[in-house]
C-alpha cells in the first residue's frame, strides 16, 4: 500500500495546489491530513478568507482518498467547508501488520503517548518539523510542513510504501527515511 501524509497546510492554497500536484505525480492510494487544514491567522486578519475557501475546494477535489484528523486550529467551520470527515482527534491504520497512530501532535505525542499493548509508530504534525526518530518505546515520525516549515526545513510531505517511509521535499527529493524491516 502507498501512503502520501501531510500536515499544517493552514488555509496557503498555493501550497495545497502543490500538494494536489504530488498527489498526482505519487498516485498513493491514500492521502493522510494530519490537522491544521485550512485555518491561517494571518489570512483571516487581512480579510482573506477566500484563500480558506480555495483551499478546501483542492482538498475536497481529492475527498475520496482522504484520510484527515483535526489539528489544534480545526473548527467546525473548516469542517463546515470540507466534503469528508476530519474532526477525530485520531485514527488507527493497520498497514502491511504494523499499527499506525495517526494524529496531530497536539493531544498525543512522544511526551504523551498513545495507550498500546505495543510499540507505537506514531505520526503526526504540528510541530512543522520534519522528524524520524525511533526509541525502544515507540517510533515517531512527521512529515514536517508543506506550506509553513519551521527551523530551516524546506516543505516536506512524506510517502509509505513496502514497510519504508521516505520525507520528501516539494521538489521530490528524499529528506529523510526509514525502513520497518530494519527497526523490527
Amino acid at each position: 500500500m502507498r501512503l502520501m501524509f501531510a500536515s499544517d497546510i493552514h488555509g496557503n492554497a498555493y501550497f495545497c495546489n502543490q500538494l494536489k500536484k504530488l498527489f498526482e505525480k505519487e498516485k498513493p492510494e491514500k492521502l493522510i491530513l494530519l490537522g491544521d487544514l485550512l485555518y491561517n491567522k494571518s489570512l483571516l486578519s487581512f480579510g482573506r478568507n477566500n484563500e480558506r475557501q480555495k483551499t478546501a475546494g483542492i482538498l475536497n477535489d481529492l475527498m475520496d482518498y482522504i484520510i484527515a484528523v483535526r489539528g489544534n486550529c480545526d473548527t467546525d467551520l473548516d469542517q463546515a467547508l470540507l466534503y469528508f470527515p476530519m474532526m477525530g482527534d485520531y485514527k488507527k491504520l493497520n498497514v502491511d501488520g504494523y499499527e499506525f497512530f495517526i494524529t496531530h501532535g497536539h493531544l498525543y505525542n512522544k511526551y504523551h503517548l498513545p495507550p498500546s499493548n505495543k510499540k507505537v509508530i506514531l505520526i503526526h504534525g504540528h510541530t512543522h518539523v520534519p522528524c524520524i526518530e525511533n526509541t525502544k518505546e515507540y517510533m515517531y515520525l512527521n512529515p514536517g510542513s508543506i506550506s509553513n516549515p519551521r527551523e530551516g526545513n524546506p516543505n516536506t510531505y512524506m510517502i509509505y510504501e513496502n514497510k519504508e517511509f521516505i520525507i520528501k521535499d516539494l521538489d521530490g527529493n528524499d529528506f529523510k527515511s526509514i525502513n520497518l524491516d530494519e527497526c523490527y
